[in-house]
């Protein structure tokens, strides 16, 4: 790869940071935030890209950003008020210039009559006499130039009592590193008018002038009321570039003089030029600059990054994989030669053991990232579903900042959509239904992540009418997957809806009725490790909750020994460890056994007999019993033979190199060796579909 691909490649990776921002911003400005800051920080984004497009001769893409800058522009200035219809046309030319920028990544060609249709829309908006000039009528216009050898810089403008006094004297290296004075001038006088003076007393001859250097010198005069730390943010990235002295006038007793008006210079003259300053005609960016003129956000440096391709990460975590092996397997040396476990191996050991972990953990952080990015793509499927079914939807996000395992970010995408869709369209009611039931015409979708006991919690919620169970259960009956006859509580008719094939619309349409969706989503979930569940209350609306794993990598678990066989159960199903009396068990006729424990009973699972490594037991009076507690919080005791520890394990997968096993959710190599089958503990609990299964895969 040449040094131009390797910018471009850098370029479209900051294209994906500045639609994030853009994204934020808008949604921000469509909640009601009307910081100015906000503003210039969406202007910024758009400009970014414009400006990196303009670079490698993507036309198309700059002249939309173009359009959509000067509209952005406007409200940024004041001489546009951010309505309702306004944003949304915003938040639609924000999905088009993500579409543009994806375009230009992949090289294929865009629609230009969409491209024109939306810059019309933007126009409509534009009053033509402040506007901008287009990106592509540009005129040249000769302007005459004062080549006098009157080199006497006039004295600077006394500054009012308390004022700053600001002197700028730019380093030759300033515009070889892509900076410009006049550039941090607009930034300044986005902070309040000043009085500016250009001291060109170290002009040379044009015959003697360098174009890269730079001989100007600039003292301005700005208010008291603006903030030092905001003056200085506007030079942050230019300090080592540039002689700058930022100081306060002093403040003294006596009377100001009136103000004596000065004439305007004549536009011959070259200060004649600075009056260029004060105008934005260029929407030039702002670098380094705030408009928040109280520096509210002073102090708040961002954090050094480095971008790292994903594939060396992933060979770091495989090589930390191996560690947990080989550390595995030390310990299994040290157990079988009989050391006592105070000795000093022992005491190593265990200390190389915590180190492992502590690498693990920090490696593992690393290919962690915030959802933010997966749920801000959200935001678009909501504006599309909710044109297409003509509803208002509002869509609000909640812990953005939980990190997952970025594999699982990826993976989750297309069931996200789907959930997404799915609560637009099925979920929540028309217009007319919601404010005949009492409720807002617009509809809510929330859509939140948490950590909870070691995994990693997502709920996609509406407060639409709920799930209509009679009619889920007349669909069901209808298509053949369930018998007329068959009673089934509320949650396993809701289960319904993850059955293949299954549709409760009425006809087929972009979004739904073709009987594949919540299907795909259960299965991709499973893929992952997860577990998917649903919670509705008719008439207040539904919640479907994802539970994930934090990483597909490694996990902690407890190794357990049934029927002979070694297995691992994830810690972050087990709630205690516990070997019942005899008379805590109690014997059913048709569902078996159940163990009474903390004044409740709970049902006994058989593993063994479940997994068919041995028939039923009997008398299960000297079994071990693991509870554990399953993601609709359902108790279930676990019967084991033997419990030996619990260790790190890393997670290897079975459906790619063998195929799915019900019951199972993955394997591991253990410190001697041998494999080991960890138990996805949900499947097991749940033995009517177990059963199910298990008779379908034989």
């Amino acid at each position: 790869m040449d040094t131009m691909d390797e910018i471009r490649e850098t370029f479209f990776l900051e294209c994906e940071d500045l639609l994030q921002d853009l994204e934020t911003g808008l949604t921000s400005i469509r909640d009601g935030d009307r910081d100015p800051e906000k503003v210039n920080s969406v202007f910024r984004a758009v400009h970014s890209i414009k400006g990196g497009a303009g670079a490698f001769a993507l036309n198309d893409l700059v002249r939309f950003a173009h359009k959509f800058e000067t509209t952005l522009d406007e409200v940024r200035a004041g001489r546009l008020e951010p309505q309702t219809d306004l944003i949304a046309l915003f938040l639609r030319s924000a999905d088009f210039l993500a579409d543009l920028v994806a375009s230009a990544q992949s090289g294929d060609q865009v629609d230009g009559e969409q491209i024109d249709h939306l810059i019309s829309e933007l126009e409509s908006f534009i009053d033509s006499d402040n506007a901008a000039p287009s990106a592509e009528n540009f005129v040249f216009e000769p302007i005459a130039l004062d080549f006098s050898l009157d080199f006497d810089a006039p004295p600077p403008p006394p500054a009012e009592d308390g004022n700053w006094r600001i002197t700028l004297s730019p380093h030759e290296n300033l515009f070889a590193r892509g900076n410009d004075s006049v550039l941090l001038l607009r930034a300044l006088r986005l902070l309040g008018d000043y009085s500016v003076t250009c001291d060109w007393s170290d002009l040379l001859l044009l015959d003697h002038m360098d174009c890269e250097k730079s001989y100007l010198k600039w003292s301005l005069t700005m208010p008291a009321m603006v903030t030092e730390t905001a003056i200085r943010e506007v030079f942050e990235f230019v300090e080592d570039e540039c002689d700058l002295k930022i100081e306060r006038t002093a403040v003294s007793s006596a009377p100001r003089p009136a103000p004596v008006e000065t004439q305007t210079p004549s536009k011959q003259a070259p200060a004649a030029s600075l009056q260029a300053l004060h105008e934005d005609s260029d929407h030039g960016p702002s670098p380094g600059a705030s408009a928040d003129a109280n520096g509210k956000d002073a102090g708040k440096a961002p954090k050094a990054t480095v971008r790292v391709e994903l594939d060396r990460v992933d060979r770091l975590i495989n090589l930390i994989g191996e560690l947990v092996i080989n550390q595995s397997m030390l310990s299994q040396a040290v157990f079988d030669a009989g050391f006592p476990p105070n000795s000093p191996l022992a005491g190593g050991l265990d200390e190389f053991k915590q180190l492992t972990r502590d690498i693990q953990e920090s490696v593992m952080s690393i290919r962690a990232q915030p959802v933010k990015p997966l749920f801000q793509r959200m935001s678009r499927i909501v504006r599309e579903a909710s044109n297409a079914t003509r509803k208002d939807v509002r869509l609000v996000t909640e812990g953005e900042s939980t990190e997952v395992d970025k594999i699982v970010i990826e993976r989750l995408s297309d069931p996200l959509t789907h959930m997404i869709r799915n609560a637009v369209d099925h979920g929540l009611e028309s217009r007319e239904k919601r404010e005949a039931a009492g409720k807002p015409r617009e509809g809510v979708v929330r859509l939140s992540a948490m950590h909870r006991s070691g995994r990693v919690i997502i709920e996609v919620s509406d407060d639409g009418a709920g799930i209509n169970r009679p009619r889920v259960r007349q669909i069901a009956i209808e298509k053949g997957l369930i018998s007329a006859d068959e009673q089934l509580t509320d949650g396993e008719i809701d289960n319904l809806l993850f059955m293949p094939g299954f549709s409760t619309a009425s006809e087929v349409s972009n979004l739904s009725g073709r009987g594949v969706g919540m299907d795909v989503v259960k299965k991709s979930i499973q893929a992952l490790g997860g577990r998917v569940s649903i919670v509705s209350v008719p008439g207040q609306g539904s919640s479907f909750i994802i539970s994930l794993p934090l990483t597909l990598a490694i996990l902690d678990g407890m190794v357990v020994r049934i029927a002979g066989q070694t297995t691992i159960i994830p810690l972050t199903d087990i709630v205690e460890t516990l070997k019942p009396k005899p008379e805590d068990i109690h014997y059913l006729s048709t569902e078996g056994q159940v163990v009474f424990i903390r004044g409740a009973f709970v049902p006994l699972v058989d593993v063994g007999a479940t997994l068919g490594y041995r028939a039923p037991l009997t008398k299960v009076d000297n079994q071990i019993v693991v509870l554990t507690q399953t993601e609709d919080s359902a108790l279930s005791a676990l019967l084991v033979d033997e419990i030996f520890d619990q260790r790190q394990v890393v997670i290897k997968g079975l459906e790619e190199n063998y195929g799915s096993v019900p019951g199972i959710a993955a394997a591991t190599i253990l410190g001697d060796g041998r494999i080991a089958l960890i138990l996805d503990v949900d499947r097991i609990v749940s033995r009517k579909s177990m059963t199910a299964d298990l008779s379908e895969a034989a």
